[in-house]
């Protein structure tokens, strides 16, 4: 019997689960972020989670806070900082519609998910309002309603 084949994209993508289920997502935006090298290496691992990870604008350029990059574990005397705040490198024109929308709207901007393209890491970062207790229901109420009319229709087959 054949070993499995290696799985190349299995840690290749980081999730923020809470950003879906706590904020109502409008527009989405692909960054790059600047890492130093362990930093890379540690997401390649899969030793990256970017859960409480949220963006603030700060003198014209996009930063990366909460985000939880784990030291490298053979990097040497040369490690970086788990949870220090990385910049975000967007287009201008991305960057003042942000603001904008933070400034006008009262928009967040949270981070959804972590990935390579290529070999390059990007993050997908989202402006987004926060939902109400009564929003997150009826999310779950739709939810279930989807999932029991699934199963009935697979009973019907």
């Amino acid at each position: 019997m054949a070993a499995k084949p290696h799985d190349s994209t299995r840690y290749t993508e980081m999730r923020n689960p809470k950003a879906l289920r706590d904020y109502f997502v409008h527009d989405k935006y692909e960054a790059g972020i600047k890492l130093a090298g362990t930093e890379v290496k540690s997401i390649r691992a899969g030793k990256a989670q970017i859960s409480d990870g949220f963006c603030r604008l700060e003198r014209g350029e996009v930063w990366l806070h909460g985000a939880y990059i784990e030291e490298y574990s053979h990097g040497g005397l040369s490690q970086h900082a788990p949870r220090r705040a990385r910049k975000l490198l967007l287009k201008a024109n991305e960057i003042r519609k942000l603001e904008q929308a933070v400034e006008t709207a009262g928009r967040s901007i949270v981070a959804l998910r972590m990935y390579f393209k290529e070999a390059l890491v990007k993050v997908e970062i989202a402006t987004a309002s926060g939902k109400k207790q009564f929003d997150k229901r009826d999310d779950l109420r739709k939810r279930e309603m989807d999932l029991e009319a699934r199963r009935a229709m697979k009973f019907r087959k």
